[in-house]
Formats: C-alpha cells, structure tokens, sequence
C-alpha cells in the first residue's frame, strides 16, 4: 500500500483539510505507508498558507490500533535487530509521527472514532483538540505487551491529563470510554459516532474563519509557550504580535469589527 492510499488527503473548502487514516483491515496499525502518509501530509499543509485548519481521522470503526502486535511476536519492523538498530528504526520510524505533528503550523482536530490504543491514543494527544465520537476508547496499553510507550506519548500524556491520570493511563492500561475522557480532558466533547465529522467540520469552519497568518502564529506561540520561561515567552509574544501587525489581514479584522461588517482575509 502506498503512502498516499494509506492516508487520505482531502481538500474540504474554507481552508480545511481532512486527513484520514486509511488502513482498516489492521485497524490503522502505524505501519510505514501511514507513518509516511501522516508526515507528507503535514509537510503538505505546511507548504500551502490556504490551509487553516487540519483534521485527522481514521477510516473503519477505529481511529488506530497503535503498534502491530504480529511484528512484535515475529520481531520485525521496529522489534527486530540489535537495539542500537531499534534505536535507529524509533528515530527514523514512528518518531516521525510527532514531530510532524508538533512542527504543523495550522490546528489540528482529532476526530477520534472508535478506539485509540497505545501508539493511537498517543498520535490523538500529539494533535491539538480532540473530539470523540460516543464509541470512542483511549488506552495507554503497552505495559500489557510489556513495553513503554516509545513513540513519545510520555511526554504528550501527562500534559493532557496531569501527571497522576497520566501514571494511572500508564501503569493500568485501564481502558478509558469517551465519557471518562471528557471528564478527564483528553477530549473537549463527546458527540454521537454519525455526527462526529459534522462536528469537527463545524469547530474547524470556527478556526478558519480568522486571518491565516495569524492562526498559524497562535498556535505556535501556545505551543511554544509551554516549555520555555516566562521572559522567553514574553519575548516570543512580542515578536509574534509584530508579525501579526504587519499583515493587511490583521489591518481588515479591526476595519471589519468597526465597520460591523464581515470580514474578507487574503492572506496577506
């Protein structure tokens, strides 16, 4: 299967992109076509300043399963070779994952449809909102094959959900419904399975609707903001706000709201 058919890449008007995980027979298992196809697809949306807005998805009745448990009993793909080779495999395999996915300019949505196990659960943490369908389940499950999570979901984890939930996830591999996940804000809304897409369309359209530029430039900055100091973050504000004051967008915004009437943004 190829990158391009393992993950879809669909172009949804307003300046929304909708990429699907596109490998239901293994339940989207991040094999190298979906792992190619994630990055490409950012590296894509990164390219294009029409892109306002990202929303991720699977394909079938799951979001993703995580890791291939046969590769692990058959010690291929990243569970074979001597560990230096594993090493390199993680770096230059499923690290791709959030990297892209930390270095995407736009928001991204999760829209999470059935279950996110292990390496699942921790690509829904990388993005930056997450909205569940009511058959939704999260797992942090790889104690249960005897691993740790390393694809980075140590580091994502605990910020979504504190670090005691986040040891709890970790060291239970308890099994979270939707419900719970509202509850404890690894989603923001829980909504029924066929109004899922609606839904995120709908929060995305809400994104999109503000200057290009300056949307990137937000989400960056509350990125960034989270693990630098105080002085650096301030620094990094200021230069940011100048970028955005300096576009004709950020100019048209003020006009629009005095004027009372709706904007019209060109990205410049």
């Amino acid at each position: 299967m190829a990158a391009t058919d393992a993950v879809l890449y669909e172009e949804k008007g307003d300046g929304i992109v909708l990429v699907t995980l596109n490998d239901p027979k293994t339940r989207n298992a991040l094999g190298d076509e979906i792992i190619d196809g994630i990055v490409a697809a950012c590296a894509r949306i990164n390219a294009d300043t029409s892109v306002r807005c990202m929303i991720l998805t699977g394909a079938g009745e799951g979001f993703s399963s995580g890791g291939n448990v046969k590769e692990m009993r058959e010690k291929k793909g990243l569970f074979g070779g001597a560990p230096v080779d594993m090493r390199r495999a993680y770096q230059h395999g499923i690290h791709r994952i959030p990297k892209a996915l930390y270095d995407l300019e736009v928001p991204s949505i999760c829209a999470v449809n059935g279950a996110a196990i292990g390496a699942g659960c921790d690509t829904t943490l990388m993005c930056d909102i997450r909205i569940a369908g009511k058959k939704a389940q999260f797992a942090e499950s790889f104690l249960r094959v005897g691993l740790v999570s390393g694809d980075g979901g140590a580091w994502f984890l605990p910020r979504v959900v504190g670090l005691s939930r986040a040891y709890e996830m970790t060291l239970t591999g308890d099994v979270i419904d939707a419900d719970k996940a509202e509850r404890w804000g690894i989603v923001s809304k829980v909504v029924e399975d066929d109004k899922l897409l609606d839904e995120a369309m709908a929060l995305a359209k809400r994104i999109a609707a503000f200057p290009p530029h300056s949307i990137r430039l937000n989400k960056r900055l509350l990125r960034e903001s989270q693990g630098v100091s105080l002085p650096v973050a301030l620094e990094m504000a200021s230069a940011m706000q100048a970028l955005a004051q300096s576009t004709e967008d950020q100019n048209e915004a003020v006009n629009a709201m005095l004027d009372k009437r709706k904007p019209s943004y060109k990205g410049r």
